[in-house]
This record gives structure tokens, C-alpha cells and sequence, in this order.
């Protein structure tokens, strides 16, 4: 993909569910990013997320919360399997195997950041002053990232 198609993503987990340092311990520091149930960050990883796309590791509901490390996707989307399966906390009565509800994409860690960007750090950066995650009552757990916003960031971690 050149370099002009990538887009930029903020991905939030909770470091007590599944952490960054789980996403580079796991195997080939990659995971299925599974789980999510709110229609418009389905939408995101359908229909704009690609392969090589950069991703914010953001942790969320923690303190401090912020980003955590640097990944990329991995995969096309494809079914959310927890949809299907009773026992999960993310399953989904009314999905249809034949056509599902819930898709996912792959992540996979490239970069620790050498130095954990709070929120507040984040706050104090005017470059960051648009930024989704900085919106009152977003909550969204997948959501874009401009060019501009990944690259503050990463001045911020120190790369």
C-alpha cells in the first residue's frame, strides 16, 4: 500500500483485559482485535480500515490512561467469532452465521512507546486539539487518527 493510502487508527483497551504489553507478548505480537459491539467502530474496521494502517494503543480506564505503543493492522476484516459463541461475554443472539453482525481485523504491535503518553499529555498538545480520544463523551473504542495526530503522537512517546 503507498505510503499516501494509509490511514491512522486509535484502538482503547482496558490494560486489565488485555494490554499493550499482552499485544507484544502474544504470538508474533499479534491478536484478533475482537469483542467490539458499537455499530460505528464495526463501520471503521469494515469498511476503512487496511492492511498497514498505523495503530494508537490506547489504554483506557486505567491510571493514567493514554498510549501505551504503536501497531499496525494486520488483516481485512473478517467475523468476529465471539459473536457465535454463548459462553462469551461479546455474543450475539441475533447475528446470522450466513450473514454476521460483527467483524474484526488483526493487530499487530511494531513500536513500544519508550515513554507512555498520558491523556494529559495529549491535552497540553495543540497539534492534538481535534483528536477524538481529547472529545467530551467520546467513548469509542476504534476511531480515526489523522496523519498529523499519529505523528505528534509519536514525537510525544519519543520517536
Amino acid at each position: 500500500m503507498p505510503k499516501s493510502d494509509r490511514r491512522f487508527w486509535l484502538l482503547k483497551s482496558e490494560p486489565s483485559v488485555f494490554s499493550f504489553d499482552d499485544l507484544w507478548n502474544a504470538k508474533g505480537r499479534r491478536t484478533a482485535w475482537e469483542g467490539v459491539r458499537n455499530y460505528q467502530a464495526r463501520n471503521f474496521m469494515r469498511d476503512d480500515m487496511r492492511v498497514g494502517d498505523g495503530v494508537l494503543f490506547y489504554h483506557s480506564s486505567a491510571d493514567p490512561t493514554g498510549v501505551a505503543g504503536f501497531a499496525e493492522v494486520a488483516s481485512a476484516p473478517y467475523p468476529d467469532p465471539t459473536q457465535f459463541e454463548p459462553t462469551s461475554e461479546a455474543f450475539d443472539p441475533d447475528s446470522d452465521r450466513a450473514s454476521p453482525t460483527w467483524i474484526l481485523v488483526d493487530v499487530k504491535a511494531r513500536e513500544r512507546a519508550p515513554k507512555f503518553v498520558t491523556l494529559d499529555a495529549l491535552r497540553a498538545n495543540p497539534a492534538l486539539a481535534s483528536m477524538g480520544v481529547l472529545r467530551r463523551g467520546n467513548r469509542l473504542s476504534v476511531q480515526p487518527v489523522t496523519a498529523a495526530e499519529w505523528l505528534a503522537v509519536r514525537r510525544l512517546a519519543g520517536l
